[in-house]
């Protein structure tokens, strides 16, 4: 089966701190559903077709993986701003890169708390969406000011170095904040989850994913921000593992088969498959055999 998602409103309270809010169900054939690498963080609270339940913290993804939806459930995703999880995790979000924890985990007895609170509420999508938001803005009420702060100073960075604002320098950013270069990616580092250039070369392949189906590919890697099309094809073979074209007309790595550990458990050692949501990108016009779910996105970089 495939995917689809819906997009639900974010409270103007989080939108700061929240891209979107998404719910994610099975819909169609069986797909393989596309992983692409994200630079953010994001809250999932999961329900199996089995009937099991579980809210987890899926960290940022360097790679992207590939999967058979052969038994999706559905899942509330909520995609934090790149630069502003920390605060909401209560961790340096590097912790998280590549890995997938319940936010009990995290939290502590709050976040269990908050799962059990979700479970009894049931299926009611807007009344799940709407509790998730409300123990996000609690949380971020008992953080110190100065946590806030450096959240503020990360996510400025992370729009200066974004495909969209035509990257701005390392050096410049950290002149600008008034911290050296040193102390600018630690903080980065800290804050998003990877490096400034890790950063940088993930929001370029995505900048690509998204426009996969309608540019030139030497016409992309300009806008994407590579030297050339060489360039931006050796990146996007080494993210996504295979290259442009052969992601543009559906020759994907085989897929992996759903993981079917438990929803309270997580995954410490890497990314949990099965169990997160995809947050695909539409698939490209030429089909392969093997089908690629679509999942529809408002925007893959959206830092207002």
């Amino acid at each position: 089966m495939g995917l689809k998602r819906i997009e639900l409103p974010v409270s103007a309270a989080l939108r700061p701190w929240v891209s979107s809010i998404g719910l994610t169900s099975a819909a169609g054939p069986p797909d393989t559903v596309v992983h692409p690498p994200d630079t953010a963080a994001a809250l999932v609270y999961c329900t199996t077709t089995g009937g099991e339940r579980g809210l987890l913290v899926m960290g940022p993804r360097t790679r992207a993986s590939y999967f058979a939806a052969d038994e999706a459930g559905c899942s509330i995703k909520v995609r934090l701003r790149p630069g502003r999880a920390r605060p909401l995790l209560g961790v340096p979000v590097s912790e998280m890169i590549d890995r997938a924890l319940p936010l009990g985990e995290l939290w502590g007895e709050p976040g269990d708390r908050l799962a059990a609170e979700l479970a009894r509420i049931g299926d009611d999508v807007p009344a799940l969406a709407r509790r998730i938001e409300r123990a996000l803005l609690d949380h971020l009420a008992s953080r110190p000011a100065a946590e806030l702060y450096r959240s503020d100073l990360t996510y400025d960075a992370v729009r200066s170095l974004s495909a969209r604002a035509h990257l701005e320098p390392v050096g410049a950013i950290a002149r600008r904040l008034a911290i050296s270069e040193r102390q600018f990616r630690t903080v980065f580092t800290d804050g998003v989850g990877m490096s400034p250039k890790r950063f940088i070369r993930i929001d370029r392949v995505r900048t690509v994913l998204a426009g996969v189906r309608e540019e030139r590919w030497s016409q992309l890697a300009v806008r994407a921000g590579y030297y050339d099309q060489s360039h931006m094809t050796a990146e996007f073979r080494k993210i996504m593992g295979v290259p442009p074209g052969a992601y543009a007309a559906g020759r994907l790595p085989a897929p992996a088969p759903a993981d079917r550990r438990s929803l309270t458990r997580g995954d410490r050692t890497g990314e949990s498959r099965g169990m997160s949501p995809s947050a695909a990108f539409p698939p490209p016009k030429n089909r392969s055999s093997r089908q690629i779910s679509t999942i529809s996105t408002n925007s893959q970089f959206d830092l207002k």
